[in-house]
């Protein structure tokens, strides 16, 4: 045990120092973790691996629920308010749009059914908004027109429905004969009573915070997260999405007062770092380099289709009759930056035992890594080169 917890240490703190020599070269922090967890996995020098699908599944659903949380604490209801329409339309709409091109290309390039490419498309379809603007923070840029709001919705938004969609069909995959438009009463149930749920919960979880009154000020962030794990679980024994109700509920309590906002949303930030790291690290632990040789070519080729044609198709023809412009289109695009979700999401997948589960698993490997090096790495360049960046100095009320 001690051993495990000495490597365990380790791996943590390389992890966080050297995203900071990352930062000096430009390198996003998400990338160096990843490399750690492959230095340290089966086939890199530490030899480690991690094969304990209910220990990682039960991670990945604890930092998904703490990702969305924490992202609802964060937001705040005025500033969703101008871009809701747009980004509710770009978190449902566009990602259905994104997933079907990037069906196509996963048809012609792997020749898997409709379904399982579909599945692919709806797993590295949706936006990581902690990746986004941590990238753009670090250079001190902000975006003009409430494009920041907009694409945190997004990204927010899109993750409860990439994940209905993503569990829902490895469920067809597994029930054969079963009907895709069944999925579609079961959507708008699951949203529903996810959405309530959120909503009920957000305003209760404040007036309980209030009324424990708890001496040891220290509790209240356990308090914190063992109340939005139990959103997510009451939710989900209703059969709604649970992962929406924690955003929704994050932001419900974001318009109240109680104890200790402030730090509990500097936790939750905190902690969501920390699933981040853990979830990057367990990626590159689960991966084995050589089965990863013959999709480096199919890997970058859907990377670079997605990258440069599903996701600025998908923002295009979303937000065909809304007031943005062109270059204000085209960086919604380059914002669609991957991360922990989808690790999460082909986690969930490979342990499905589906047929195509390792390959999907990988090629999330190949889209999420080169999602991260393209976008996250010329992020403000491409802002700045479309002329919708603004230094904090000038910042106007609706940007950040």
């Amino acid at each position: 045990m001690n051993t495990q917890l000495l490597i365990g240490a380790t791996l943590l703190l390389l992890s966080i120092v050297f995203s900071k020599v990352s930062a000096r070269f430009g390198v996003p922090a998400l990338v160096v973790f990843l490399g750690v967890g492959i230095l340290a996995g089966p086939e890199g020098i530490g030899g480690l691996s991690i094969d304990h699908q209910g220990f990682v599944e039960l991670l990945a659903t604890i930092a998904l629920v703490n990702i969305l949380f924490s992202g609802g604490l964060d937001t705040r209801w005025n500033d969703l308010k101008p871009v809701l329409a747009n980004g509710l339309l770009l978190a449902t709409v566009g990602l259905c749009i994104s997933a079907a091109l990037v069906a196509v290309a996963m048809r012609f390039l792997f020749d898997v059914s409709w379904i399982e490419g579909l599945l692919f498309g709806s797993i590295i379809s949706c936006t990581d908004p902690a990746a986004v603007f941590a990238a753009l923070r670090s250079k001190n840029v902000s975006l003009k027109s409430g494009l920041a709001p907009m694409a945190e919705l997004e990204s927010a938004a899109n993750d409860p429905m990439a994940v209905f969609l993503a569990l829902s069909l490895i469920e067809l995959l597994k029930t054969p004969g079963a009907s895709i438009t069944g999925l579609i009463p079961t959507f708008f149930l699951q949203m529903g009573v996810g959405a309530a749920c959120g909503l009920i919960l957000g305003f209760a979880i404040p007036k309980i915070i209030n009324a424990l009154n708890l001496d040891q000020e220290g509790l209240y962030p356990p308090l914190s997260l063992a109340l939005a794990i139990l959103t997510y679980a009451i939710t989900v024994s209703l059969h709604g999405s649970g992962f929406l109700a924690a955003y929704v509920a994050g932001i419900t309590m974001n318009a109240q007062s109680f104890i200790h906002k402030h730090s509990l949303t500097k936790f939750h930030e905190g902690f969501s770092w920390l699933m981040q790291v853990i979830m990057f690290v367990t990626l590159g632990l689960m991966l084995r380099p050589s089965q990863l040789s013959g999709l480096i070519i199919p890997g970058i080729l859907l990377s670079a289709f997605l990258i440069f044609f599903a996701r600025p198709a998908s923002v295009f023809l979303t937000l065909i009759g809304s007031k943005h412009t062109i270059r204000e289109k085209t960086m919604v695009s380059w914002l669609g930056l991957r991360g922990a979700v989808p690790i999460i999401l082909g986690t969930f997948t490979l342990y499905s035992g589906i047929a195509t589960g390792s390959l999907i698993f990988n090629l999330v490997f190949f889209v999420v890594l080169l999602s991260v090096l393209v976008q996250g790495t010329t992020l403000t360049r491409i802002a700045v080169w479309l002329g919708v960046s603004v230094k904090p100095e000038s910042l106007s009320t609706d940007s950040r």
